[in-house]
């Protein structure tokens, strides 16, 4: 029988000697830029020493309380009032019973990386490991700009709404507190959501804040146009633009004004009205990207709050999303079509969470790309829950037919933990396999150079290029 391994092992998704050596020779060690997380930039200023392993794998991890749901733990040890400690336990408890899911690997990288445990945890060692972190937490005085510093990261961009005012980001720059560059992403989806109940209040919060009152479409973009620049005085370069749904529907100027109305009142609308509004709203905003220099990110596919039930009684955001197929292919071109013939078409990542779509959203990118500008459109990174091992193999085996590899800005961690990083050496393992792959098979024979420099762009330097960072 051949043997089981008992303990982390260094060969992990290595299949050929080629690869293992391309990664470790010139991927290994290359900086991280995080251009896409959920971290909070209060957590990052405040930079407060971490209690315990339960609170560095468990605070608003919706990865893993998914996974505790789906074993039937109940939600006073997930989002509940258990502490840390026991909420630990529980997930230990399932954490054996992981094997093929992305997490098992996260964690035992997180163990390995950070605290230096290469054993697997089961119910049998959990309070040995949960002793042996904790001390090591305290002496080694672990906090979130630690554990970015330990992750060789070297620039981050969190997420937030055109309405918040920076104030930790601002800080962190004023006081220079912390050797990692802190940015966020411009991430407008309170604008767009018109037919949500919330959307006549944060209107009218955003007009506030811009010194003028928001009644017609054209004040909303004027005000988008500024907090654009407002984040711009940060460092931003970064947009993110959430699509549930997204159908192109265009509308005359009076349409659109109407629409906005009706909105701003909380009148209810049509799905062909919003999709109006939506079309309109797009577009405008990839004009003002580009204005602007910023690139801008099109997550689609999500199907958000599925489970109502249970959004309601622990909040959204916490493993209640899902993915969906709605959104077209050709609805999103038609998209990047009309900002092209505008003559503002800004640079584009494109993300999918429909697997079915994914090569199509490559070969899309790919039809935009022109201007003088390297991978100007581009298919993202595998994202959510295409954000492990098969999702990222099956899009460099898959996609990278139709668009080529070496121009991807490469991993993001689109996460709410600190100890997340050891996603983006996953990504590295696997893409220096991938290529040591068609090595051996000869379907590639460049000299060791070309490789060198298509693995350290598409770790490093082409994000940093891409995004003027």
């Amino acid at each position: 029988m051949k043997k089981i391994y008992s303990r982390f092992s260094e060969d992990l998704f290595f299949t050929n000697e080629t690869g293992k050596y391309l990664y470790d020779s010139y991927a290994k060690d290359m900086p991280i830029i995080d251009y896409h997380c959920h971290l909070s930039p209060k957590a990052i200023y405040e930079n407060r020493e971490f209690s315990d392993l339960g609170e560095m794998w468990l605070s608003g991890d919706h990865y893993k309380w998914r996974a505790m749901r789906e074993f039937g733990i109940e939600e006073t040890c997930i989002t509940g009032s258990a502490s840390y400690h026991d909420k630990y336990l529980a997930f230990a408890s399932i954490y054996p019973k992981l094997v093929g899911n992305p997490l098992y690997i996260w964690c035992a990288l997180e163990l390995k990386r950070f605290f230096g445990i290469d054993e697997p945890l089961t119910l049998l060692n959990a309070e040995e490991i949960y002793a042996k972190t904790k001390e090591s937490i305290q002496a080694r005085h672990m906090t979130p700009q630690w554990c970015m510093e330990m992750s060789n990261v070297r620039i981050v961009s969190t997420t937030e709404d055109p309405t918040d005012d920076l104030q930790y980001h601002r800080l962190l720059q004023k006081e220079g507190i912390c050797r990692i560059k802190i940015i966020s992403a411009f991430r407008p989806d309170k604008a767009m959501f018109c037919e949500s109940v919330s959307f006549p209040a944060w209107v009218a919060h955003l007009g506030e804040i811009c010194g003028f009152p928001i009644l017609k479409t054209d004040d909303l973009f004027r005000a988008l146009d500024l907090r654009l620049k407002f984040f711009r005085q940060i460092g931003t370069t970064v947009s993110d633009d959430g699509i549930p749904r997204f159908k192109w529907e265009p509308a005359s100027d009076g349409d659109v004004e109407r629409i906005f109305t009706k909105a701003l009142h909380g009148e209810s609308l049509t799905e062909r009205e919003i999709d109006q509004y939506r079309t309109r709203f797009l577009f405008n905003m990839g004009r003002l990207y580009s204005r602007n220099g910023f690139v801008m990110q099109l997550h689609i596919g999500t199907y958000l709050d599925a489970n109502t039930k249970g959004v309601r009684a622990v909040g959204q955001s916490t493993g209640f999303d899902c993915s969906d197929d709605k959104t077209s292919v050709s609805d999103v071109g038609e998209l990047l079509n009309r900002l092209t013939l505008a003559g503002e078409l800004p640079k584009t990542i494109l993300y999918t969470l429909d697997y079915a779509s994914t090569e199509a959203f490559g070969i899309l990118a790919g039809g935009f790309c022109a201007g003088g500008m390297k991978g100007k459109v581009q298919l993202g990174a595998p994202w959510w829950f295409h954000d492990q091992a098969y999702g990222i193999e099956h899009q460099f085996e898959s996609v990278g037919n139709f668009y080529p590899v070496a121009l991807s800005v490469g991993m993001l961690t689109d996460s709410r933990s600190f100890l997340s990083y050891p996603r983006h050496e996953v990504y590295r393992r696997i893409l220096c396999n991938y290529i040591g792959k068609l090595c051996e098979r000869g379907e590639y024979f460049g000299t060791e150079e070309n490789l060198r420099q298509v693995i350290q762009d598409i770790c490093y330097n082409n994000v940093k290029e891409y995004f003027g960072l």
